[in-house]
């Protein structure tokens, strides 16, 4: 009473009101500390300067772990192969004379894996990969997948196999020779395989319906889409493309690979090489060596050695440049249909200069990706019509119905004659023999 008198009832009700708030605080920072106590531990000696540490460290702990972590890869990234000799030749591998012998003794002993599927119909394995590392284009990464998506579409339906890398097998050969050391450890670890097709990431298939013609290369172990006149006779660097070709699994395939891939080491080796190519070969620009212009060499200086293997072929676009099909896509729907595969219908069209991965290509990325969009859907097109569906457009994303449903789905034959292929079958082998 005597308080209320001194500083008023009022006053006296807030100050008891504080009071009451201020006990509640404290029960539930005890309350607290005593949950805290019970999870993290009581500490060494159970007083709170312990305690404070011990939740500390646990707080700790997990950034530094994440940061090891990272700093690890980044090391592991980092790290680099010892430095070839430079006195040495640069080799792919142990050099090897008897590879048709020894396949030939394999396949013998493994006959539940013969090479040939049908009386024409070689096992092929479809090769093709990507950078180990994200994009630096942040949209890249999905037109890869569009890309790796069109091909095991394509293989499914030939009866294809496929390897998908993202491997770099030698930093030697980084760039465009990567793919050298994978397509030789492909073909020695694959007897089974008749022939391996590499396709770039780059390239789609934009004619699901076409297969090729393999009885016309039983004679020959390299098919690359060019032609003859501008390869032997004009020395043109453009005379043939090495982003589609198939190669026999073979003898002279191992030899072909090692012929070519001397002016593929990464530094000097590769800048000289360059010089003697742009020297050489009508029309090349200056810059390192490449795959495909030191295929061209190789064939117009070594012809005699080389070129009665190999098949440059123009009757259809195992390699097909975009900037001449894409737009033209909608007048071949309207005038021709799939399996033609020549510029009617093309079997490949091939982004080259686009490096849709990279932040820089020889085109804008707007027009690139654009046209890609367009050609992925060209080729899925003719998937989806298998299940009654098809874009919108060929620059759209979703889908329509082209057929009704039936309560009799197996008596409807999709109009392409994809879904179970006669070129697909393969051949039965019998085990008691």
């Amino acid at each position: 009473m005597w308080l209320g008198r001194c500083v008023g009832v009022r006053r006296v009700w807030h100050l008891r009101r504080a009071l009451r708030s201020a006990k509640l605080t404290l029960l539930c920072l005890a309350l607290t500390v005593l949950v805290l106590r019970g999870t993290v531990g009581a500490g060494r000696f159970g007083t709170p300067e312990q305690d404070f540490n011990q939740i500390r460290l646990r707080l700790r702990r997990p950034l530094v772990e994440t940061t090891t972590t990272m700093s690890s890869n980044s090391l592991d990234d980092s790290e680099e192969d010892p430095p070839r000799d430079p006195s040495q030749p640069y080799s792919l591998g142990p050099k090897i004379s008897d590879w048709d012998e020894q396949r030939a003794d394999w396949l013998r002993r493994h006959p539940e894996r013969p090479s040939f599927l049908g009386s024409n119909k070689p096992r092929v394995l479809l090769v093709t990969g990507s950078s180990p590392k994200p994009c630096e284009n942040p949209v890249g990464d999905h037109y890869l997948l569009k890309s790796i998506k069109n091909k095991i579409d394509y293989c499914r339906v030939h009866g294809i196999e496929i390897f998908y890398n993202m491997a770099l097998l030698d930093a030697e050969m980084a760039g465009f020779w990567a793919k050298l050391p994978l397509i030789r450890s492909l073909l020695l670890a694959h007897p089974e395989v008749e022939f391996l097709w590499w396709m770039d990431s780059d390239a789609m298939f934009t004619d699901m319906a076409f297969e090729l013609p393999w009885e016309r290369y039983d004679p020959y172990n390299l098919v690359m889409h060019g032609w003859n006149e501008m390869v032997y006779d004009d020395h043109n660097w453009i005379g043939l493309n090495t982003g589609s070709f198939l190669l026999r699994n073979c003898q002279w395939s191992l030899d072909l690979l090692d012929a070519w891939a001397p002016m593929g080491p990464k530094g000097k080796t590769r800048t000289e090489a360059g010089k003697v190519l742009t020297a050489f070969l009508k029309d090349r620009p200056v810059f390192e060596a490449d795959d495909q212009s030191a295929m061209v060499y190789l064939l117009a200086t070594q012809r005699d050695r080389w070129g009665d293997k190999v098949y440059l072929e123009s009757a259809y676009y195992l390699h097909g440049y975009w900037g001449i099909l894409v737009d033209r896509y909608e007048e071949m729907i309207e005038n021709h249909h799939p399996g033609l595969g020549d510029h009617r219908w093309p079997l490949v069209t091939h982004f080259v200069g686009c490096k849709p991965c990279g932040k820089f290509g020889d085109y804008p990325v707007e027009r690139c990706l654009k046209q890609m969009d367009r050609a992925f859907n060209f080729g899925d097109n003719q998937i989806l019509q298998i299940y009654g569906f098809t874009h919108k457009s060929l620059a759209s994303r979703r889908v329509k119905r082209i057929r009704n449903e039936t309560s009799n789905p197996l008596d409807v034959k999709d109009e392409l004659g994809l879904l179970h292929p006669v070129f697909k079958a393969t051949k039965v082998i019998d085990a008691a023999h």
